[in-house]
């Protein structure tokens, strides 16, 4: 398994598996609905700007060749705290007829590696409180519990 850079040229693979993931955690709450009915309604804008992002990369996950997902990680700082300098795992997706093969414990392992070489001290990820799947997994790749967000629709 590798991590390879995404580029403009891998701008409409980001999307089309950004879309899945977004239609996937859907049903974990209503906050969590598109807008759009399509994938090929989305914009690659937001991926775009990542390119320019210096704190901000796009990966894709490939194993054999083959692009089997993607990754979005973003560089922050806590200045005022013992552990300072985090990577965040923003996205990480993995398609599904790759899951369950490891593919993910790979991935963590190398941001793991990345997150060393650009001197940070942590890592930080998130997920849906009521997806106990991926809840599971960042445990079993010894994430900890640290923080709960709350979130309120304004209507």
């Amino acid at each position: 398994m590798e991590l390879v850079e995404a580029t403009a040229d891998d701008l409409d693979a980001l999307v089309e598996r950004w879309y899945d993931l977004a239609k996937r955690m859907e049903e974990y709450s209503e906050l969590n609905e598109l807008v759009y009915a399509d994938v090929h309604e989305v914009s690659d804008d937001g991926f775009r700007a990542h390119l320019d992002d210096e704190d901000v990369t796009d990966y894709l996950i490939v194993h054999e060749g083959e692009t089997i997902g993607f990754l979005t990680l973003c560089e922050g700082r806590h200045p005022s705290r013992q552990y300072s300098k985090y990577l965040r795992i923003v996205n990480i997706a993995i398609d599904e007829d790759d899951r369950s093969r490891g593919h993910g414990t790979a991935v963590i392992e190398r941001v793991k590696e990345l997150a060393r070489e650009r001197g940070c001290d942590h890592l930080k990820v998130s997920c849906e409180w009521q997806n106990e799947g991926a809840r599971r997994f960042y445990r079993d790749t010894d994430f900890q519990p640290k923080q709960v967000d709350y979130a309120q629709p304004l209507e």
